[in-house]
Order: C-alpha cells, then structure tokens, then sequence
C-alpha cells in the first residue's frame, strides 16, 4: 500500500505565502553584440538552481550541435531558443525568463543588441526596472552601449548596473575596469540615472554573478544578484499620485457595483476623496473589495475593485484618481515615439492610440524632430523610419486622461496600432499635457467593440505582438 503525505505535511501553505508576499523585480540586459548577455541570464538560471535535470540534458545536447563554447555547455542558448537564433549564434527577439532566490522573485527580459532591433530593446525595457548593461572588457565601450544607456534612460529607468563582462580575457585588470566605468560616467551624466552600479564579472566562469570571484582580490563590492536582490522597486511608482485605470465595471448583482482594474501608481484606503477622469466627478473610496476579502489600503501593482460612496457614471478606459492630484483632460498630444513599423510614418497618418485601458484614433499633426540614438541630440526630420526614435504631435479624436511620462510611467505611455493590421507601431511616451480647452463629453465609446483591434490588451500585450510573443 502506497501512504501519500498529507499537502499539510509538504508545506505548501507555507510556501506558497511565501512567494506571494516576495518583491518582484522586473530587470533587462542589454548591450553590444556578443558581450555575453544571454550567457549571463544562463548562468543566473543555473547558478541559483533554477534549471531541472532534464533541461541540463537538453542543454548538454544543443550546446554540442549550436554552442559557441567548444566543448562546454553553452549557457546562453538557456534564452536563445528560436532556430534562427542558434543557427547565428545571435539574440533577436526579446526572451523573458523567470527566476526566484529566497529574498525576491525576478522576470528578466534578454535584449538584441543588433541596431536593427532597436525596437525588440524598447520592447523590453518599456516594463523594466533596472537594466544590467553588458561591457566587453576586451572591447570597453561601443557604440550599442552608449545606444542602449540612452534608450534606457529614455524610457524612464533610473538605476543601471555597469556589468563589465569577460574579466578573466584581460586578466581582471583593475585599471581597464576603472578606465571602462570612468569614460561610463562621462557619458551617463546627462542622462539622470539615478544609481549606476560597476560589477567586474566573468558570466561564463561565474565569477561575480551568483557567488563573488576570487580572482578580483580589489573588488570588495558585491556580486550582482545581490545587488539585484538589494535594488529598491517600483519606489517612483509607490510615491507617485494614485492612479488606476479601469478595466471593467463588476456588477455580479443589483446591489453590488464596483470598478476593477491594475493600480499603476500611489495607494489608497477607504475614505480617500477620488476623481474620475474624463468626467470629472467625484466621490470618496467606500470598500477596496478583493476575492480574499476587503483591504485597508492597497497600492501599485495590486488587482482590486473599489466601491465609491457615490453613483458615478464610469466605464472601461476611465480612470481613477486622487482628487488632490487629478489627471488633466487633453485631446492634443506631444509624444516622443519608438517607431516599430516597416512603413514610414507621415504627418497625416491616421491610428489607433491606446492609452491605458482606452483606445481612440489619433491623427499624426505634425512630425517635429528625430533622436539620435547614440548622442540624444534631435534635428529636423519630416517623417520617420524604422527604428527611429521622434518627436510628434498627435490629434486625438476626443479628451483622454495622462499624465506626462516624466511623472507616470503607465499613465503617460500609448501604444499606436496600426488601422489595418491591427499591429502595434510605435511606443510612446508623452512628454508635455497641456489642458484642452473643451468640455469633456459624456464617456462614449471612441471605438466600437466590433471596430477595436481585439489583439492590443495594453502596454506590453501590444509591444509583444511586435515579434508574436
């Protein structure tokens, strides 16, 4: 007779609260070709245990068929797992794997470092809140690493981890590891980072990713998954003004109505004075309902539905906000865009925006100016490219809610769509709001639900439909 333990005797209450209450730090790499950043994903997998004997197995075998490594086991191709990817021996779409340690839960997304997939990089980065830049040691820094410290500060992220890859092929020189964070901080300076953290390393030996490395007897610092464990998250997003974008009205019966949706920023209890954007009204928070109960105070990154003391007229594409720091009301936009289509865009092109949970169409007004990815200096351009990171001005068909991205990540990031395809075409952020001068109309659908590309389900669901992920 075969006696099974009891769940109780296994723990997985325990286990599973355990996992639930850890932070979750969402990180990229990024850098030039071949500076070694899937093998430093690989090797983070396998070095805190999170690889399963049958994908070392597998691993073994295509690292003898695709690997870089002569006879070793190639860790990158852990991440590499399109056929095109192997057979080059490249990155070229963005790869999201997850991992976890005792102190903190990680998705870590492997960026192309090819200039022609700039846009993959973007995708990836629009979610982040650390980027891990690679440098060869060998090679100190090119042209892709100056790309992608620009990119990433573009896109908001304020703490970088200088990871100095390939120590052990310039004999962990101290002097080419400070000569390489030096010219670094040059150039970062204008780019407001708020941290940027060196790490000399070697991700095909180990030596400083997971465990720190004996061979660099100067570098008393720590490695860089214990930085990564240390990295405050999401602290912009925490302090920043309430905000909550509405995904659906949760009406199971007569006497039950309440908003749900993803917190984006701040917090809020019972009793706080909200406003409802694009309407205007306002009302105070009566319950934060939840499937396990009702919550005192919740903040960003939770799932909720809050009740309001008030009947307010709200739908899908509204958002709640605090009342002491509203949204403002706009039907004119000045974005800064991540062009991702093969077509070039033009003023007088014609899209779908969506913001947040809420879509509408948006005419190109103007196309002002076009970003050097490796300077940050804007000229003069009259349409824009793939790839090509710009200025423009959109016409909105009627009044949304946003905020600048300066202030609010979520609330001032738009995916355009592409009216035809339904595919997304650019990411973008908004730079200036200026208050539109009419009055917001009664909440009307912009886009019929038959009429609405049934594949943009925000942000990020856009961006992946970029490369099919």
């Amino acid at each position: 007779m075969t006696i099974h333990q009891s769940p109780e005797a296994f723990g997985y209450d325990a286990f599973l609260r355990q996992h639930q209450n850890k932070e979750v730090l969402r990180f990229i790499t990024c850098g030039s070709v071949d500076d070694g950043k899937s093998t430093l994903i690989g090797r983070l997998l396998h070095d805190t245990k999170q690889i399963f004997d049958d994908q070392v197995t597998a691993l073994q075998r295509d690292s003898r068929k695709h690997g870089t490594q002569g006879g070793e086991v190639d860790l990158a191709l852990l991440v590499d797992g399109l056929q095109a990817e192997r057979e080059q021996g490249i990155t070229i779409d963005v790869a999201y794997r997850f991992f976890s340690t005792d102190r903190r839960s990680f998705i870590v997304a492997d960026t192309p470092g090819h200039e022609q997939y700039t846009r993959n990089m973007a995708t990836g980065a629009s979610t982040a809140d650390v980027a891990v830049i690679l440098v060869d040691a060998r090679h100190g820094l090119t042209r892709q690493t100056r790309r992608h410290a620009l990119l990433v500060s573009l896109l908001g992220i304020r703490r970088v981890a200088l990871a100095i890859n390939k120590m052990d092929l310039v004999g962990w020189s101290q002097d080419k590891f400070e000569a390489i964070v030096s010219g670094f901080q040059a150039f970062a300076a204008p780019l407001n980072f708020i941290e940027v953290r060196a790490i000399p390393l070697s991700a095909k030996n180990g030596d400083n990713v997971v465990l720190p490395g004996a061979a660099a007897t100067w570098y008393t610092d720590v490695p860089l998954l214990r930085y990564l464990e240390d990295v405050p998250v999401k602290s912009e997003e925490r302090a920043a003004a309430f905000r909550m974008p509405v995904q659906w009205v949760n009406r199971p019966n007569s006497d039950f109505r309440g908003f749900s949706g993803l917190i984006a920023s701040g917090s809020v209890a019972p009793g706080d004075a909200v406003t409802v954007a694009p309407s205007g009204k306002t009302s105070t928070i009566a319950r934060i309902f939840t499937a396990d109960g009702d919550l005192k105070r919740a903040s960003e990154g939770q799932s909720v539905t809050l009740v309001l003391a008030d009947e307010i007229d709200a739908s899908r594409g509204a958002v709640i906000a605090t009342s002491d720091a509203p949204l403002t009301l706009t039907d004119s936009l000045d974005v800064r865009l991540f062009w991702a289509a093969e077509s070039d865009l033009v003023p007088g092109a014609n899209l779908w925006a969506k913001v947040g949970t809420q879509t509408v169409n948006a005419v190109v007004k103007a196309v002002h100016r076009r970003i050097d990815p490796e300077t940050g200096q804007a000229g003069p351009a009259a349409k824009l490219a793939v790839n090509d990171i710009g200025d423009v001005t959109l016409t909105l068909d009627r009044q949304i809610a946003v905020d600048p991205y300066a202030e609010n990540r979520d609330t001032g990031s738009l995916i355009l769509i592409d009216r035809e395809t339904t595919d997304t075409a650019a990411l973008g952020l908004v730079q200036t709001v200026v208050a539109s001068s009419k009055v917001a109309p009664a909440p009307t659908a912009s886009v019929t639900a038959s009429a609405e590309p049934a594949r943009s389900g925000g942000l990020l669901a856009g961006l992946k439909r970029l490369f099919g992920g």
